[in-house]
């Protein structure tokens, strides 16, 4: 069966919703996430009018100042504990994460096996979290978008959907970005969508996975600018990565923090950031919308459980990551690799999942109809 991808106008707005969420909370007060405020309607031919999301982004900010100590359970943990990353080793979300595992060891007194589950845009690793036992053993990486476009999707046949999980935090807030290589002909934003006008369906773009925030940002970039790239979907960063440098695609969409030691070794070129405002991460590089493309694109990153998982082991892998992102060391390296913390505890992280998928259902309805 043919995949039916969302409406140029749902897609428009999906792109932005993670961002606009993300940026109504705050490190320094208990962020609880609320439906992005409405702005003025746009109507796009044959759809119906959509709203885009008009919060002001959260600024760079440390984890909260003074994490809770941690409160573990008696006679846990007895053995090592499985952390699923459902993406490539070597991507942005994959790095993050291995930064706060050992860390998070000496916490919780155990070994954190960080082991990548990568496919199906993280459908496979996603799902095997989903089905492990609930005894505070196994946990993974959850993500926004591409977690809610998973299970919505029919044609996913997704096994899971988030009551399947027991939520344990949000960790990563990471703003979407346009990539080339180094040597590439594409000095400016312009100048690609120039060329891509010029040669419609053959200008390569990369995404992370079907229907993550890379691919929903390149089919809003393309309703907006009117241009058509010819898509390769890839399983992670690091083959995205590999395929651009070795000359196999044209462009990348990916994240602030994909890509920062290839843009500081002169390999890799940011085109534009898919924010509000530019990144501090790479000054001087303007925002797609500061270049004429309303374009807004993010990646939330968080850790959950199997449905079931006991609550006081939940909330002492919580407070076991919250002290970790507090490190002064790990705040340094994730400063170093472009990546941007954002806490929220399991209930704050619950919350804002749960109002992103009521944000995202009736745009996926949308895509039925198209």
């Amino acid at each position: 069966m043919k995949r039916k991808y969302l409406t140029a106008a749902a897609l428009v707005a999906l792109a932005g919703l993670s961002w606009a969420a993300v940026a109504c909370s705050s490190q320094t007060s208990a962020p609880a996430p609320t439906a992005a405020p409405a702005a003025k309607a746009t109507t796009a031919p044959t759809t119906a009018p959509t709203t885009a999301p008009a919060a002001k982004p959260a600024e760079a900010t440390k984890p909260a100042a003074a994490p809770p100590a941690i409160q573990k359970p008696a006679g846990w943990p007895t053995k090592p504990i499985q952390l699923i990353i459902p993406w490539d080793a070597g991507g942005s979300t994959d790095v993050g994460f291995r930064m706060l595992a050992p860390l998070m060891e000496k916490a919780l007194g155990t070994q954190i096996e960080v082991v990548n589950k990568a496919g199906a845009g993280s459908q496979v690793g996603i799902t095997e979290l989903a089905k492990a036992k609930p005894d505070g053993y196994t946990i993974g990486n959850v993500s926004a978008p591409a977690v809610q476009t998973i299970y919505l999707d029919p044609e996913r046949k997704a096994t899971f959907n988030w009551d399947s999980f027991a939520p344990i935090g949000l960790h990563v807030f990471d703003p979407g970005a346009i990539y080339v290589a180094a040597d590439s002909k594409y000095k400016t934003l312009q100048d690609l969508i120039a060329d891509a006008k010029a040669n419609p369906g053959k200008i390569t773009a990369s995404t992370t996975g079907i229907l993550g925030d890379d691919h929903l940002a390149i089919l809003a970039f393309q309703r907006l600018t009117g241009v058509k790239f010819a898509i390769v979907h890839f399983t992670g960063s690091a083959p995205v990565s590999s395929a651009l440098l070795g000359g196999h695609v044209d462009v990348a969409f990916n994240n602030v923090g994909d890509f920062m030691s290839q843009v500081k070794g002169g390999k890799m070129r940011v085109l534009a950031i898919a924010d509000k405002e530019e990144s501090k991460f790479y000054p001087g590089v303007k925002t797609a919308e500061a270049q004429g493309v309303k374009l807004y694109s993010s990646s939330s990153r968080g850790l959950a459980a199997p449905k079931g998982t006991p609550k006081e082991i939940v909330n002492a892998i919580s407070q076991a990551m919250h002290q970790a992102m507090n490190d002064p060391e790990v705040m340094k390296k994730m400063d170093d690799t472009a990546l941007t913390q954002r806490y929220m505890d399991p209930d704050q992280f619950d919350k804002y999942m749960r109002d992103f998928e009521e944000q995202v259902k009736p745009l996926m309805e949308l895509a039925r109809q198209d």
